[in-house]
């Protein structure tokens, strides 16, 4: 004899007891995840921190940590967000880049990489700086009167940058040394030398006003030793020249002396 069928309502009453059965068992099969994650014996025991630390100390480190995202230690180790830890690190002033990795048992290792202060964005104590990559980063420095200054658009700091150390380079072989970049929102580039004198560079790319030293720097010598006078400021927005203003060196109409290149 074949079985009867069950009753509809029997049927369902079966299949609400047998979810409830698996709901249960999920609940406390996540009670229990939960539970055994929160045990002390998975806490973050402690965080290394390796490479770069010029800047750094570990009391103020351990408070900007407390104040981003709470006590770092008090966390569970399988469940700290390292992304999240790493953008915490890389917050922190001077910290270029940052790697978080954990090491079992119960600790985190951070492995830094500062920034390279190379010169002030905008001026002396402006509180931005570039680092040697030519990226314009905010923290404080002190005993830094030596670096030079750059300045033009932010999102133009690494060209500035560039073209710096390819002028400082020029200008290194007649042992003249930039204290100040400047390029203006017209597109304009002005240097100002250790020695106070301003060098008008003109538009144009970072090509263009390294050629434009480079006729500056080829005659400088001879032009020096015939008036036996520092330069007090050049103009190289002349096509084929420039115009030369000498210390010590003064015309009737104070207009600048004029060189060819040629």
């Amino acid at each position: 004899m074949s079985a009867m069928p069950l009753p509809l309502d029997v049927r369902l009453m079966q299949l609400a007891t047998r979810a409830l059965w698996v709901a249960g068992a999920a609940l406390l099969l996540v009670a229990g995840l939960r539970w055994m994650l929160a045990h002390p014996v998975w806490a973050v025991q402690r965080i290394t921190v390796h490479g770069d630390v010029t800047h750094q100390n570990p009391v103020t480190f351990r408070a900007h940590l407390a104040l981003q995202q709470g006590d770092p230690v008090a966390a569970s180790f399988l469940l700290t967000d390292l992304q999240r830890l790493r953008t915490v690190f890389e917050s922190v002033p001077w910290v270029r880049h940052a790697v978080v990795q954990r090491e079992f048992p119960g600790r985190l290792r951070v492995t830094l990489i500062e920034h390279r202060a190379a010169a002030w964005w905008g001026q002396v104590g402006s509180g931005q700086l570039v680092n040697s990559d030519g990226e314009v980063f905010e923290a404080s420095y002190e005993g830094s009167e030596d670096l030079p200054e750059i300045q033009g658009p932010r999102e133009q700091a690494f060209l500035v940058w560039s073209l710096f150390g390819r002028l400082q380079q020029q200008l290194a072989t007649l042992e003249l040394d930039i204290k100040r970049l400047e390029l203006n929102e017209r597109g304009n580039w002005r240097a100002q030398l250790t020695n106070g004198a301003w060098l008008e560079l003109g538009r144009g790319t970072p090509d263009e006003v390294v050629e434009r030293t480079q006729r500056f720097t080829d005659t400088l010598t001879q032009i020096t030793q015939r008036y036996a006078a520092s330069v007090a400021s050049v103009d190289l927005r002349y096509p084929n020249g420039y115009a030369l203003r000498l210390r010590g060196v003064a015309t009737v109409d104070d207009t600048p002396t004029p060189v060819s290149s040629r």
